[in-house]
């Protein structure tokens, strides 16, 4: 048992078997320590890597209000004025990124997220039919005519509609233009999925369909009468 300047120092012993002292290393045990506490066992509920990364954001915004409350030049002021700075990063974003759209279009569907009007589409189409872009033309073309039809209330409007369904739908109000409708889906499907490419009369098929469809009465289905009583 050493003794250094009057103080006794006593090493920790272990006992084993017929008394026999023995000394454990520091260095050895700590490795071994180290070793044991590595095994995947001991860590098989630890936070993943996200949510350290959460828990450590909001320990910030924690410590960023407590620091307000706490700030000159008083602790409700300071951590008004940190909340307005947050809310006006909030608003800043949601600026920059606009409002989250409900029904976002497929990417099948005929109509784009922008709304246009029947004319708006009609007259991108003839723009484009003018400059000889005549994919572009039938596609402008297939949408003014579909936007027509929902503008009449022939066809109710519906996000993310295909040209197909609305080809099918409209001829059921329109019996005598159904061939016409389906042909007019056809062509769209053609330039914008198939990898065709359309020339100036497919453009003008569809803008014959389109006029003549101006001019339909939609086939209404006969109202059951009641019974007389």
């Amino acid at each position: 048992m050493p003794n250094t300047g009057g103080v006794t120092t006593a090493r920790p012993t272990v006992r084993a078997g017929d008394d026999v002292p023995l000394d454990t290393p520091r260095v050895p045990a700590r490795e071994a320590a180290e070793r044991e506490l590595s095994d995947p066992a001991y860590h098989e509920n630890d936070p993943n890597l996200l949510q350290r990364a959460l828990d450590a954001f909001w320990d910030w915004v924690g410590r960023l209000f407590d620091s307000a409350s706490t700030a000159t030049p008083g602790g409700v002021l300071g951590f008004v004025a940190i909340t307005l700075v947050v809310l006006a990063l909030v608003g800043a974003l949601w600026w920059r990124l606009g409002t989250p759209q409900r029904n976002p279009a497929t990417s099948d569907s005929l109509f784009t997220d922008r709304v246009r009007s029947a004319a708006d589409h009609r007259a991108a189409a003839e723009d484009h039919a003018t400059a000889g872009r005549w994919n572009e033309a039938v596609q402008e073309r297939m949408r003014a005519l579909v936007r027509s039809l929902e503008e009449r209330t022939v066809l109710e409007p519906r996000p993310g509609r295909t040209a197909d369904e609305a080809a099918a739908e409209a001829g059921g109000r329109l019996p005598a233009h159904a061939d016409e409708l389906r042909s007019a889906a056809r062509a769209f499907d053609d330039v914008t999925y198939g990898g065709r490419t359309a020339d100036q009369r497919a453009y003008q098929r569809l803008k014959d369909v389109d006029t003549a469809l101006e001019r339909a009465e939609p086939h209404l289905a006969d109202t059951p009468r009641g019974a007389a009583g």
